[in-house]
């Protein structure tokens, strides 16, 4: 009972609704009530709507539970057994009022239930709440993917490799679990941290590839990676991309001082920066690179065991150190194609800290 899908979808820019409901009377309220604002699909059983939902992919469901044939229930398990519509939101529109039916509904994936009969406001206030919804978490994709293209970017002119940036991305999430930050904020570290050396796009290669150490001039460009960085991820109020430009500009900075660009201190340090300043250090140095050999984790520990209180926060460091074989773990599954990781240490980076 769609109307013109693909014509219908390029011409009409509201939010497109499917609503499921056997009984017309249903069906009628619901135009009433809501198809001044949206773009309305309507299906009288499961299986036409499953076929509409896969022809059309509506923005949100309103589905009855009570149907012939396919239930609500066995609709919306469909729904999120598959990918491609996992994501659509489905609110249950039920005369079923008791807890239980509620409880099963919410358990297969539903996120609201409105009772019959309809009170109009209630509907429209929860279509637009749900709607909403749907728009702040594709923002956040949108912004994740524009993250992950800066990184992919910035990969191409290091002599780091992709996975570098997956280990110590994977590395900061579990040192941010393990000194208490939520899932939330860990997963946006996690997503965050690879956009630490972004500023490196406008570094000039022949300082960036440079096999050898660099001038004490060149390092003075060198370190302005992460001025760029900041400046390149731009001045957000909050969120993931605020994040990403704080621990661009501070990845570098040490706990006693002597870090750069700005020579802070102790907790001066956004927390952050702190956590990416040790995983980047940890997997530079235990990673195989053209100049230079990987060390052992044995000696890499110990490195990080000299820096406390000195190079790193005392107390990422020791939480670090308890974390070591969840840390190991995804070094192994995120290893270099050939990489030795226990060979011996011979020489260093061009970077005086191992992470530059």
């Amino acid at each position: 009972m769609g109307e013109g899908h693909g014509m219908k979808r390029m011409k009409d820019p509201r939010h497109t609704l499917l609503l499921v409901d056997d009984e017309t009377t249903n069906l009628q309220v619901l135009r009433h009530t809501l198809q001044s604002d949206y773009r309305l699909l309507f299906a009288k059983d499961g299986q036409t709507a499953l076929d509409l939902v896969r022809s059309d992919r509506p923005d949100l469901i309103l589905l009855d539970i009570m149907m012939p044939g396919l239930s609500g229930y066995e609709v919306c398990k469909a729904l999120k057994q598959d990918p491609c519509t996992t994501a659509i939101p489905v609110i249950f529109v039920t005369a079923l009022s008791e807890a239980a039916n509620e409880r099963q509904g919410l358990d297969l994936g539903a996120v609201d239930y409105i009772s019959k009969p309809f009170n109009p406001h209630i509907v429209q206030a929860r279509v637009r709440t749900h709607l909403s919804l749907v728009q702040a978490r594709e923002v956040r994709e949108t912004r994740l993917q524009i993250v992950q293209c800066l990184s992919t970017a910035a990969e191409f002119k290091d002599n780091e490799t992709g996975l570098h940036v997956i280990r110590m991305s994977h590395y900061a999430r579990i040192l941010a679990l393990a000194v208490g930050y939520s899932e939330r904020a860990a997963d946006d570290l996690l997503h965050a941290a690879p956009m630490h050396d972004v500023g490196k796009i406008g570094i000039p290669d022949a300082i960036l590839r440079k096999p050898g150490r660099l001038t004490e001039e060149e390092w003075m460009i060198m370190r302005q990676h992460t001025v760029i960085g900041a400046r390149i991820i731009g001045n957000h109020p909050s969120g993931l991309l605020r994040m990403a430009a704080t621990i661009a500009l501070n990845h570098h900075e040490k706990w006693d001082g002597s870090g750069y660009p700005n020579a802070l201190a102790g907790e001066a340090i956004p927390h952050m920066a702190r956590i990416v300043a040790l995983v980047d250090v940890f997997d530079a140095l235990t990673s195989g690179r053209p100049y230079k050999p990987a060390w052992s984790v044995e000696e890499a520990q110990a490195l990080i065991r000299c820096e406390s209180g000195k190079h790193f926060d005392p107390e990422l460091a020791t939480a670090f150190m308890d974390h070591i074989p969840d840390i190991l773990r995804i070094r192994e599954h995120w290893a270099d194609a050939g990489e030795n990781a226990d060979a011996p240490a011979r020489g260093n980076s061009h970077s005086s800290d191992a992470g530059a």
